[in-house]
């Protein structure tokens, strides 16, 4: 395909549940996405994109660091090998497909990839991977054909990517009447209520890799790190991991309820399967090439208890040590957007504002920039990549001093999930409160930023509530999800 394709495009009055169109529409396919905005909080994103691999100009795309070379399956079997890395042939991909948005359409992605960069992927953005992840370290699928549900409109909006010749157009037409017809049965968008679960999870440390007395010692390193000037600040994790006996669909239907937020997202390749409930947007890159990040540094646990919430969120605000850690990640991404956008033009638009979500305050800044014309998406990509609120400042250096500490490889943990849009367009999350299933097991990875001042035993705790958001949907929920380590009562995040 190049850019002789056309966009073929209908539009329901009405906003479908996108649960229900996923299950109906794509519950089998091997290969899958949902980039999942329906839980709306005001001034956050509002699209949901859906789809599979089975469009006739569908590609699925993966990629090991360091092997040289990009496979690529058309959606007819065939596979071929591609040289270089997976930013190589994206940004390759995307310069030969460039397809202009349309103006009146009201959203950044009218096809392109959806998928996943790991986190080891920096050896490929200027940084070492010291450790080899055991699943696939990029996935990626050319959408073809996408389903995109306007939450706030109460539209739902079905697009078709074509060939040039009539017989193309045709039946890029006819799926649409056919995908309309099928979506047209199911019910209408509305939030589904939230799922409560037990708060307690005293199993939560049998599943860690390196466990208490471990991350301590890493801390204690980490301060000494510190001390020596090496770094600012160092993004410190640690993993949960167990089998696995059911999909991870049913794990991501139960994550959407009890742990919602705005960057989520379910994508399944083969025998892995992401459950992701990202509150952080890494890059999102619009039609007017203006660079928008919105780093998080800050977590506070919510209490039922109104008063004792508020006093939480204050906390969270006014403390010294937070906020440090948070402006020193906005400097870094100051820095980064520096190096690909026009001079003069990056500018913090918030600074340390809160969020509030089902289980966590957070305290987010926003970043914005004007990309230079000679520059990309994967070249913003490439200047940033692995998000600095996941490595600590300097970059470089401390992702060395990490990688000397973690004993195993994030995987996709860390990196990054969205779409890459055929007009130039990017929105990107940091993948973050989030379950992995491949090879049969669930990894969870969960982390914090240590600086001079904190206290060891406080940055455990926080490291455990964050893992806890995301390891009580995998025992909970009406979707039959899996449960961790059977009949190991749920206990509450220290």
């Amino acid at each position: 395909m190049s850019s002789s394709a056309t966009l073929r495009h209908h539009v329901l009055d009405r906003a479908v549940d996108t649960e229900a169109a996923f299950l109906r529409l794509y519950r089998t396919s091997p290969t899958a996405f949902w980039l999942d905005s329906e839980h709306v909080e005001p001034g956050l994103d509002r699209f949901s994109f859906l789809g599979d691999a089975t469009g006739p100009l569908a590609e699925t795309v993966g990629y090991r660091v360091g092997s040289g070379t990009v496979t690529v399956r058309s959606s007819d079997g065939r596979v071929r090998d591609e040289p270089g890395t997976i930013l190589d042939y994206l940004a390759a991909a995307l310069r030969t497909r460039c397809t202009p948005l349309p103006e009146d359409l009201p959203f950044d992605f009218a096809g392109g990839y959806v998928g996943y960069l790991g986190y080891e992927v920096k050896a490929d953005c200027g940084a070492t991977a010291a450790h080899r992840s055991a699943a696939p370290d990029a996935q990626w699928i050319f959408a073809d054909r996408v389903i995109v549900v306007d939450h706030l409109a109460g539209r739902t909006h079905l697009l078709a990517l074509t060939g040039p010749q009539e017989s193309d157009r045709a039946a890029g037409d006819a799926w649409l009447l056919a995908t309309a017809a099928i979506l047209q049965t199911l019910p209408a968008w509305s939030n589904p209520p939230p799922l409560d679960t037990d708060g307690d999870t005293p199993g939560i440390e049998d599943h860690l890799v390196r466990g208490r007395a471990r991350y301590l010692r890493d801390i204690a390193a980490c301060r000494r790190a510190l001390q020596a000037g090496e770094s600012y600040e160092i993004t410190l994790t640690d993993q949960l991991t167990f089998p696995a006996t059911t999909g991870g669909l049913d794990v991501y239907r139960t994550l959407r309820r009890t742990n919602p937020a705005p960057y989520s997202a379910y994508l399944r390749f083969a025998d892995l399967e992401i459950a992701c409930s990202s509150p952080e947007r890494f890059l999102k890159i619009d039609r007017t090439r203006t660079v928008e990040t919105k780093p998080i540094k800050g977590t506070a646990r919510r209490d039922p208890d109104p008063v004792v919430d508020e006093r939480l969120r204050r906390a969270l605000t006014e403390d010294p040590k937070t906020r440090a850690e948070n402006v020193m990640i906005v400097d870094l991404l100051r820095n980064d957007l520096g190096r690909v956008c026009e001079v003069g033009s990056v500018r913090v638009h918030e600074l340390l504002a809160t969020e509030t979500y089902s289980t966590l305050h957070q305290l987010v800044s926003t970043v914005r920039g004007t990309l230079r014309a000679d520059t990309d998406v994967i070249g913003c990509l490439r200047a940033c990549f692995p998000g600095g609120s996941m490595t600590g400042a300097p970059k470089i250096r401390t992702m060395q001093i990490i990688d000397a500490l973690e004993t195993r490889a994030r995987g996709v943990y860390s990196g990054t999930i969205g779409f890459l849009g055929l007009g130039g367009t990017a929105d990107l999350n940091i993948v973050i409160r989030t379950a992995v299933r491949h090879a049969g097991h669930w990894q969870i990875g969960a982390g914090g930023a240590i600086v001079l001042d904190s206290d060891a035993n406080a940055e455990y705790d926080e490291m455990l509530l964050k893992a806890a958001a995301v390891y009580r949907a995998l025992a909970t929920g009406p979707a039959g999800a899996d449960r961790p380590a059977a009949g190991i009562p749920m206990g509450r995040a220290r």
